[in-house]
């Protein structure tokens, strides 16, 4: 059980750094890499996969 409370912690860790650093890019800076805005999520998601 606290294993699972551990993953899913660092998880959430690498969801939120992910999605930070993708939002603190330009919009020109996220065209360049063909993500949009609304994107961000999904990418961050696919981070702890």
């Amino acid at each position: 059980m606290l294993d699972n409370v551990v993953r899913s912690y660092q998880n959430w860790k690498r969801y939120r750094s992910t999605y930070d650093e993708l939002s603190r890019l330009s919009n020109r800076e996220l065209d360049d890499l063909g993500i949009s805005r609304a994107d961000i999520s999904h990418y961050a998601r696919q981070a702890i996969k």
